[in-house]
């Protein structure tokens, strides 16, 4: 893949950028209806192809927070055409890489001296490039070492950046804009954390001391001194990505492992920690050599209020969605019915909302859930494809934790699926009442 020699960093760079792509958009758009003049059974699936390829083209040498948006649109399946998905998911795995002089000039202005000069060795040519930073390895001591390395600008852009990415993603998404200020003021929140890499270490070390004794999961060490703000420094994990580890064609046994691993690893977070690593894209995880799952990123952390916890998942696991009255009050704690809705819209949003609970419960009702099966994810998309289209669900409804705490349910059950896993799910399961 060819090397990036600079990033857009100033308000105006990445501005003319977005500017220049939307000049692009609109000339696909230009050629589609042209052609469609002489063929009126002409389809979108070219203009969908022409416009992720130039509005992905643009957000990955932009990195930061523009393509950590295409990062999570691309695990919503079930909401953008497949050839957006197709090319976003590049993101999860591997974007364009920076040069080696921009890679140096990071470490002296973070560290005083070149690479060089802190490891006994290090590859100037990334093993991976996402959203983010990207990864090189290196040895110290005898030690094989991934260096994580923020590109130049990420963190400073990030607000900008929304506001520039906003109309497109809204656009490819059929939402008001205006109404999901409260959302974009989370992802904003989030994605500040995760460019601040002393942050990143310090909880990588508390939730992987945390989860060490799940079975089957394996994490880095840490190396402060090796840190900072823009860099940090890890034991390097042999292993294969989830796209790489199933074309190996593994045995429904190992499938099963993994996924259990999977399972416990988000489930004892969610309810044991209240605090969850909610960035479940395929790109953060190994399989290793020994058939353990690596998890190699703790960036994006969501921490879950009682305030939140408890009406959720109280609806998923236990008898309060048997309960009307019990489930609308649930609902009014999680803003997702309004103190000003009419009787008609509490009984609109109620049937609405208690199908999506009882969807999304499946595998938390059941002692042991078949996350192969295609039947669960086709009643999920369709119920998402229903009410993407229904005008009541235009307007903000759910408190801001819904948009992480979704992403990271949701991200795992997707996983699961590509992998075909069977899993006891009843290993770590919520609280229903405050002790």
């Amino acid at each position: 893949m060819k090397e990036q020699n600079s990033i857009p960093v100033t308000k105006v760079e990445r501005s003319a950028k977005f500017v220049k792509t939307g000049f692009q958009i609109g000339g696909n758009y230009i050629k589609h209806y042209s052609k469609k003049l002489f063929n009126p059974e002409l389809d979108r699936e070219q203009l969908n192809e022409d416009n992720a390829t130039d509005i992905y083209k643009s957000l990955s040498e932009l990195k930061g927070s523009a393509l950590k948006i295409a990062q999570m649109l691309s695990m919503d399946k079930n909401i953008l055409p497949k050839s957006y998905v197709d090319k976003f998911t590049q993101s999860q795995y591997n974007a364009p890489p920076l040069s080696g002089p921009l890679i140096v000039r990071t470490f002296t202005k973070n560290f005083g001296k070149t690479p060089d000069k802190i490891y006994d060795s290090f590859n100037i040519n990334s093993t991976n490039a996402a959203s983010i930073g990207q990864v090189h390895q290196a040895t110290l001591n005898g030690k094989k070492l991934a260096v994580k390395i923020q590109y130049p600008g990420v963190g400073d852009s990030i607000s900008s950046d929304l506001r520039l990415v906003k109309p497109f993603a809204f656009r490819l998404l059929g939402m008001s804009e205006k109404e999901l200020n409260i959302y974009i003021k989370e992802v904003e929140e989030r994605l500040l954390e995760e460019t601040d890499y002393i942050l990143e270490v310090k909880r990588s070390i508390e939730f992987s001391e945390a989860c060490s004794n799940l079975d089957n999961v394996v994490f880095p060490k840490y190396y402060p001194e090796l840190s900072g703000k823009r860099i940090i420094s890890m034991d390097w994990i042999e292993g294969l990505h989830l796209k790489e580890f199933l074309q190996t064609n593994p045995s429904q046994e190992l499938r099963n492992k993994i996924g259990q691993a999977l399972w416990d690893f988000y489930n004892f977070q969610q309810h044991e920690l209240r605090a969850v690593h909610a960035d479940p894209h395929p790109g953060n995880f190994m399989i290793t050599p020994d058939e353990k799952l690596g998890v190699i990123d703790f960036g994006c952390i969501k921490e879950m209020p009682d305030d939140f916890y408890y009406p959720f998942f109280s609806l998923i696991s236990s008898d309060v969605i048997r309960d009307k009255q019990k489930t609308i009050e649930a609902f009014r704690k999680l803003d997702m019915i309004h103190k000003d809705d009419t009787e008609s819209q509490v009984e609109f949003y109620y049937k609405s909302y208690k199908e999506m609970i009882e969807l999304f419960a499946k595998p938390y009702i059941n002692p042991v859930f078949d996350f192969s099966k295609n039947e669960f994810f086709e009643k999920l998309y369709a119920y998402g494809e229903k009410i993407s289209k229904m005008p009541e669900f235009k307007q903000a409804r759910g408190v801001k934790h819904f948009i992480y705490v979704n992403r990271t349910n949701f991200g795992l059950y997707t996983i699961l699926h590509e992998l075909k896993a069977v899993v006891k799910t009843d290993t770590f399961k919520p609280a229903i009442e405050k002790s």
